[in-house]
This record gives C-alpha cells, sequence and structure tokens, in this order.
C-alpha cells in the first residue's frame, strides 16, 4: 500500500460504538474546550485500535499550520511543547504536506456530505529531517503514526493525527481497515468542533471588543482575566493560563468585578450581553 490512499467507498468495517460514549463526544463538539475533541476521539479510537496520542493540525493556505486540539495517554506530558515545535519547525517535512497538493483538486470537488478523505502513513523512518524525526518520533516513542486528512470550507486542510506508540508496533491490515471505518466520523466530528470554537471564538472576541470600548478603564490584563472568566473557567484556570499564583488571579478577578461593579460571573455575563445604550 502506497503511503497515502483515499478512503475506498467499499463497505466499512462493522464497529460496535458505545452509544452513550458517542452522544457525550457530539453533545461537546464547539461547545467544550479546545483539546475535548482530541481526547474523546482517542478515547473512541484507542478501545479498537491502541493508540498513544492524537494531534489536530489546521493548514490554511501557504502559512504555517495552527494546532487545533492535542490529546495525550500520558505518556510524555510534552505533547504541547512537541507540537509547538512542529508547527513552527517541522510541519514542512512532513509527507502530508505534499499529499495535501496532490489531492487538493479532488477534495475542492467533493461534496460537504460526503468529503475526499485521504489517509495518510508515516514513521520516523520515511523522514529524512533528522530534527524533526527526534523530537516527533523518536524520543515521545512513536512508531507510526495515521493522519486523517479533509478540506474545509474548501480551502483549509485538517489533519487528525493518531500516534502509535512502540509497545504498540505499525497498524496491521485489520487495524487499517478500523480506522478507514472510523474516518468519516472523525472528519465531521472535527469539522463540527472547529466551527463552533470559530463561532465561539467571534462571538467571544466581539464581546471583549465591546466591552473594551464601553469600559476604558479596563487595562489589558483586565481584558486576559475578562477573555478568561468569559470561558467558564476557574480561578485554578486562569492562573495558569495568565502564569500567576492563585492568590494573584483572585485578586486579578475581584479587581475586575470592582471595576466593572459587579458581584460575580452570572453579573459579569448579563453586564457583557447588555445591548449597547
Amino acid at each position: 500500500m502506497s503511503n497515502h490512499w483515499v478512503l475506498p467507498s467499499r463497505a466499512p468495517v462493522h464497529l460496535n460504538l458505545p452509544l452513550q460514549q458517542v452522544g457525550a463526544m457530539l453533545a461537546r463538539l464547539g461547545l467544550s474546550g479546545r483539546d475535548a475533541v482530541a481526547e474523546d476521539l482517542l478515547r473512541l479510537v484507542d478501545v479498537h485500535v491502541p493508540m498513544a496520542q492524537c494531534t489536530i493540525f489546521s493548514f490554511d493556505g501557504k502559512t504555517r499550520p495552527r494546532t487545533v486540539a492535542i490529546g495525550d495517554r500520558s505518556r510524555t506530558q510534552v505533547l504541547p511543547h512537541i507540537s509547538d515545535a512542529y508547527v513552527s519547525r517541522y510541519y514542512q517535512w512532513d509527507g502530508i504536506v505534499e499529499v495535501m497538493q496532490l489531492e487538493l483538486s479532488a477534495a475542492c470537488k467533493a461534496p460537504l456530505e460526503t468529503p475526499h478523505i485521504v489517509l495518510h502513513r508515516q514513521s520516523g523512518e520515511d523522514i529524512a529531517h533528522p530534527g524533526y524525526r527526534e523530537t516527533c518520533y523518536t524520543q515521545p516513542l512513536v512508531a507510526e503514526r495515521l493522519a486523517i486528512l479533509a478540506l474545509f470550507e474548501g480551502r483549509r486542510w485538517m489533519s487528525v493525527n493518531f500516534y502509535r506508540g512502540l509497545e504498540h508496533g505499525p497498524l496491521d491490515a485489520a487495524g487499517i481497515a478500523t480506522m478507514e471505518a472510523f474516518a468519516p466520523l472523525v472528519v465531521h466530528a472535527v469539522r463540527l468542533h472547529h466551527t463552533g470554537q470559530a463561532m465561539d471564538n467571534g462571538i467571544s472576541s466581539l464581546l471583549l471588543a465591546r466591552t473594551a470600548q464601553r469600559c476604558p478603564q479596563l487595562t489589558k490584563r483586565d481584558l486576559d482575566v475578562v477573555r478568561c472568566l468569559m470561558e467558564g473557567n476557574s480561578t485554578a484556570v486562569l492562573a495558569e493560563r495568565l502564569g500567576l499564583t492563585l492568590a494573584s488571579a483572585q485578586t486579578y478577578q475581584k479587581r475586575v468585578y470592582r471595576k466593572l461593579g459587579v458581584s460575580g460571573p452570572r453579573e459579569l455575563m448579563a453586564l457583557l450581553m447588555e445591548p449597547a445604550a
């Protein structure tokens, strides 16, 4: 088999999926945190085909890719750093870059309900660049990656990558067939999650910009706090995201509430949603 192939139209392998787990994943699409979709897909697939990690990247034109989500089964705890290294330095040596160019014309012609789905296998031995191979395959003990690719909105490729650990070994024929069966669910789940996140981010940005205009007393740090609170994050998450101690995060939070004349998150959201005078 070639390193890449188009998802075949033959009848897929029958999968016994836990409906409760699938339903919970669908309910969270676009509403949960950024990484939830990768974590949910990793858990769902891992029951049938053991996988160590899942990363999702967005390729838009000639700019460098963007990390959409990551999921890690507690292997190295450094997957965020590996993903950052990939999108900033190594993506251009990834075999999928050429595949996306080769499949672009066919992908553009495919309807939304039946997208042109491409699969690509890559092991460390397939990578010529030593830094890319060492950082993304050797150090995290990855035996092989299977990428599921589909074009979104006629211009943006989404790459959903599942990584097999050395303890799992390369995929066999049965594993490939199972991943082919999963591919349409994976593609549509990521599309819905990405669309929901984009809409949510757009609304959040709009509300934040309006808040900055209406409340000039807020500093840039105050607005960072407001954005974090808008997303429903706890004080602990606020502290981690802004690089603060828990006590400092609590102080910033109280200061923002005081400046805006609200007592808590409910009154904050009511103020943000209040129409302009």
